[in-house]
């Protein structure tokens, strides 16, 4: 509910028009059902009334029949069916108006609230570090933000209506059968925890059921997001058929589970309503004697609009019973919701953190070691690398190259010792600032499903068309780009299915060039190409790193014998450091990946 304080002002409205609603209600019962009575003779019109009294309700009952009977006698049957019609078109026009306008209001509240969570998980899920989504199933992720999000649109927003309408019209029918009849009020009141005792018991296994069919659903969409992702394995080892049936057997299971979460949803009404109808019966026969009884208050025309106004009462009190089932239901998801809003950041940007737009000096790592879930990656790494230089890093996979890039934006903290820019820890350092230094070129190329302009010029704003063409004829893309048929408009698909490797690698190398970072981190960025995309893309490389500083991850160590100094790593140490020359005289670990490239 405090996704609900910004919209206040519509909560109010609502409850107002609720309130509104539910008088024209009770005054519709409390006027007609004694004048119907009088006006067919089930009930004598009285000659007198006494004096009127506002805070007695029996002179008030009594001045309302004696005048009442008046006008009937006076106009005649057939007017007042007349007039009384009229009324109750008045009356129920109004109520239903009221009840209207309530759920206009209310709708700004369910769709607000709904579009807020959706707006605060989608911030929470680029804000998480990369180590989140390491340990977990992205279809679970995206089952939370859509699946579960939309539970909380249908179980919850929905019932928000009867969380506001339906408690009002209750107290206002109680009050009002509080004051017809005090001890029978409160005998109905004993009979109704007794009836939500067993209400409760079923909506707490119904939210025990909801939470392992969302867990099931998010296991779902998680093979299907793997599934489309791997489908050229799949079709090549010929596993379709081993796909369908373990995919068939997840969806079963699922099936079984909403079985028999509906059956308990739908339990709700007819359970309710069984003893809705227990409580009248046992309510008629309390009343009745009530009023056989002599010298009691209650009187048979009182009995009756207290039955009138009782029946009243049970609608609201079954859609309240249908709308704890179905929060129960909904609860499970808010709790996965939750779980996803309530993660710690991790990386934390300080309150003091001071902004930094440029670069001057070096970059240092400074005895840093990091683990992962208790394995260590590296182990007390230093390193400087001046201004203006080239460094490529080498090593065996696993060796902790990538992870050493990984911590100079920030993607990771260090576990221990700290990195430095311009002798400043990178951690006092506003994070979009730090990383607004940088630009990255990874061997996994990330572009979007959206035209080459907007995947070049992405993350900037207010960027015009001729530098956008500037950064890819640096990158060697225009000439393929404007071979296109829509050029810089095309469309590139999922994840830029639509291009080559070479030409999804250059527009990544163009959007970097468009960035213009003084620091340059370039990720294996042509290990997966062929011959020929390799040599569009190593000059579009060599044109990107000029007056930058650059570390460059290299596979193949052919692409690295003319930077500044390459630095060897093994076990999350640096073991080497010198020219390539310098390191093949050496004799050691880089000699041994050198003729091993070269052997094969």
């Amino acid at each position: 509910m405090r996704y609900a304080v910004p919209y206040w002002v519509y909560a109010c409205l609502n409850i107002l028009f609720n309130i509104l609603a539910v008088l024209f209600s009770v005054v519709s019962f409390a006027v007609f059902i004694p004048v119907l009575q009088m006006l067919f003779h089930q009930m004598e019109i009285p000659k007198s009334a006494p004096v009127l009294r506002w805070s007695d309700f029996n002179s008030l009952k009594d001045n309302f029949y004696f005048h009442s009977g008046k006008f009937i006698q006076e106009y005649g049957n057939e007017k007042i069916l007349i007039y009384i019609g009229l009324i109750i078109i008045f009356l129920y026009f109004f109520k239903n108006l009221f009840r209207y306008l309530a759920m206009y209001f209310l709708a700004v509240v369910r769709n607000g609230v709904v579009k807020d969570l959706r707006n605060r998980l989608y911030k929470q899920i680029l804000i998480l570090p990369l180590s989140y989504y390491n340990e977990r199933r992205k279809g679970d992720i995206i089952a939370r933000m859509t699946n579960d999000v939309q539970e909380v649109e249908w179980s919850i927003m929905s019932s928000l209506e009867m969380a506001f309408r339906d408690p009002i019209t209750m107290i206002a029918y109680l009050i009002t059968l509080f004051i017809l009849s005090p001890s029978l009020t409160i005998f109905v009141l004993v009979l109704l925890p007794v009836s939500g005792f067993f209400i409760g018991r079923i909506g707490k296994s119904l939210k025990r059921t909801s939470d392992k069919s969302q867990k099931k659903m998010g296991f779902i969409l998680s093979m299907i997001e793997e599934t489309i992702s791997g489908l050229r394995i799949i079709k090549a080892f010929n596993a379709i058929n081993f796909a369908n049936k373990r995919f068939q057997k997840i969806n079963s299971e699922y099936t079984r589970l909403m079985i028999r979460l509906y059956r308990k949803r739908d339990l709700a009404s007819p359970l309710s309503e069984f003893l809705s109808v227990l409580v009248v019966t046992i309510v008629l026969w309390y009343g009745g004697k009530l009023v056989f009884t002599p010298g009691n208050n209650l009187d048979a025309a009182a009995f009756i609009v207290y039955l009138g106004l009782f029946s009243q009462l049970m609608p609201p009190a079954k859609a309240i019973t249908q709308a704890y089932y179905n929060i129960q239901k909904g609860a499970a998801s808010v709790e996965r919701i939750s779980h996803i809003l309530n993660e710690p950041e991790v990386i934390v940007q300080k309150a003091d953190a001071m902004k930094k737009k440029d670069f001057h000096n070096q970059i240092e790592y400074r005895n840093v070691s990091f683990r992962y879930e208790k394995e260590d990656v590296l182990n007390n790494f230093n390193l400087t690398i001046p201004k203006g230089k080239t460094i490529a890093v080498v090593g065996p996979s696993g060796a902790g190259k990538s992870t050493m890039v990984d911590l100079l934006p920030r993607f990771y903290d260090c576990s221990e010792g700290k990195i430095l820019i311009d002798d400043v820890p990178i951690r006092d350092i506003v994070i979009e600032d730090l990383r607004g230094l940088m630009g990255i070129v990874s061997q996994e190329t990330i572009l979007f499903n959206d035209s080459i302009f907007n995947n070049i010029a992405f993350g900037m704003e207010h960027i015009s068309e001729s530098d956008v063409i500037a950064a890819a004829k640096v990158a060697n893309a225009h000439e393929f780009i404007d071979k296109m048929p829509l050029g810089y408009s095309t469309n590139i698909g999922d994840r830029g299915t639509k291009l080559s490797g070479g030409q999804r690698q250059r527009l990544s190398i163009a959007r970097a060039v468009l960035k213009n970072p003084p620091i340059l981190i370039l990720d294996e960025a042509t290990s997966a190409l062929d011959t020929e995309s390799e040599r569009l893309v190593q000059q579009a490389l060599e044109n990107l790193m000029r007056n930058r500083t650059s570390i460059v991850i290299a596979h193949r160590l052919s692409t690295i014998q003319f930077v500044d100094e390459i630095i060897v790593m093994q076990n999350g140490a640096l073991v080497e450091r010198g020219t390539h020359n310098d390191l093949l005289e050496k004799n050691s670990v880089y000699r041994k990946l050198y003729d091993l490239q070269s052997f094969v």
